[in-house]
């Protein structure tokens, strides 16, 4: 993997980029104004702001039956919230992150700075995770953007060196946080488990999820050909196969219909699926893919 450092996880042309975006959540503090937070915990008081079209997955509470009675259409009532917003971010650090070229965690550790950079210079609560095996490591919740150079330098150190869980993982993460929030998940979700089995940890209640599926392109296009010995990073399990076009055609076929299970699996629970290639520039996914999934604005 390419040496990480704090240097080198943000530059300063992007980072004044970042600084004109704010994290956004459809769903947390459902019914509030998305985007719109005039304070910081001045109090619990909302103030009715406009409605919008109801859409699967909102809190039922704030529904207009007055409307609904005379439109015999659903409509969502909207608040302004004098209330900050809370941005977790976990970083999957298990053993087949560290791979690929370009390479995936270094992918998630820009992503993951990029996000928690924005976070910060807007005053929300961020917590950066890193997940293996559980919780692995996790820098609190940090607030403002003095915290900047503290975030970084625990991204930058993160390593992948042990098996994945991702059930674990985000079991012990949602027993450890109370408060609602963003959740961000980076990971390649190759998880023997069953990463629907994680997932719902986390998708479905107090969080606004996005999962954020990154492959490299080795894993989306192998080029490989003959009598190969295969080893799982993860566990060390091998197999020998011969590597031929109908195998290679097979392979795509399986992990094409993986990622759209899994993608089903997060947005029927509410969540939000983007898929990405570490060949796609990471400043092309912050600035753009996740400006048009609603994440950032």
């Amino acid at each position: 993997m390419t040496a990480i450092t704090t240097e080198n996880l943000l530059d300063a042309d992007f980072r004044a980029r970042l600084e004109r975006l704010d994290v956004l959540s459809r769903k947390v503090l459902a019914g509030k104004l998305k985007g719109e937070r005039r304070s910081k915990r001045r109090g619990q008081s909302v103030e009715f702001a406009d409605f919008r079209n109801y859409v699967v997955g909102d809190d039922l509470r704030f529904i207009d039956w007055n409307l609904y009675a005379r439109l015999d259409r659903l409509f969502l009532k909207l608040f302004l919230e004098e209330e900050d917003l809370a941005l977790h971010v976990l970083i999957d650090t298990s053993r087949s992150a560290d791979y690929g070229t370009p390479n995936k965690l270094a992918y998630m550790k820009r992503v993951a700075a990029a996000l928690g950079y924005i976070g910060l210079v807007n005053y929300n609560r961020v917590t950066i995770n890193a997940i293996s095996t559980g919780v692995a490591s996790t820098t609190g919740a940090l607030r403002g953007k003095t915290r900047v150079p503290q975030m970084l330098d625990f991204i930058a150190k993160l390593e992948a060196t042990e098996a994945g869980d991702l059930t674990e993982s985000c079991r012990r993460f949602a027993l450890s946080q109370r408060s609602r929030g963003i959740c961000v998940v980076l990971s390649d979700f190759f998880d023997k488990g069953g990463a629907e089995n994680g997932l719902r940890y986390v998708t479905g209640g107090k969080y606004d999820v996005f999962a954020i599926q990154i492959l490299s392109p080795q894993e989306i296009d192998p080029d490989l050909t003959g009598d190969l010995k295969l080893v799982d990073l993860e566990d060390s399990d091998a197999a020998e196969v011969s590597i031929t076009r109908p195998l290679i055609e097979r392979y795509k076929s399986n992990l094409n219909a993986y990622c759209l299970n899994l993608k089903e699996n997060v947005t029927r629970r509410g969540g939000t699926y983007l898929f990405t290639s570490t060949s796609v520039p990471f400043d092309t996914l912050v600035l753009n893919y996740l400006r048009e999934r609603g994440l950032l604005g």
